[in-house]
């Protein structure tokens, strides 16, 4: 990775923080009930892989996928980097959707 690559990630990340804060971020990843493999498949979306290729690491049905893809990319969530592959605005820890907010309350 070039260091000019280096630098707008973290640029992006940044600027992502602030309009998206780490549990707010999560909701939109995975909303409740979607499951944690939605939070998984975000994180894989570092530009290193394909759309297909993390679909099929975590079998996940491609149609399926490429609507949250498109989704997370409406939303602003996710960008499409070199060779189309996603890149998301930053990554999640694995544990965060456990304290997403629901309706009812905290998720735990």
């Amino acid at each position: 990775m070039a260091e000019q690559d280096i630098y707008l990630r973290a640029i992006l990340a940044t600027v992502a923080r602030q309009t998206f804060p780490p549990l707010v971020l999560a909701e939109m990843v995975a909303p409740p009930g979607s499951g944690e493999k939605q939070l998984v498949a975000y994180n894989m979306c570092d530009g290193s892989r394909s759309q297909g290729e993390i679909a099929k690491a975590l079998s996940l049905d491609a149609g399926n996928f490429s609507r949250t893809i498109s989704r997370w990319i409406d939303i602003g969530i996710i960008i499409k980097a070199g060779e189309g592959r996603p890149l998301h605005v930053y990554p999640l820890p694995n544990n965060l959707t456990k304290k997403v907010k629901t309706k009812d309350g905290p998720k735990e």
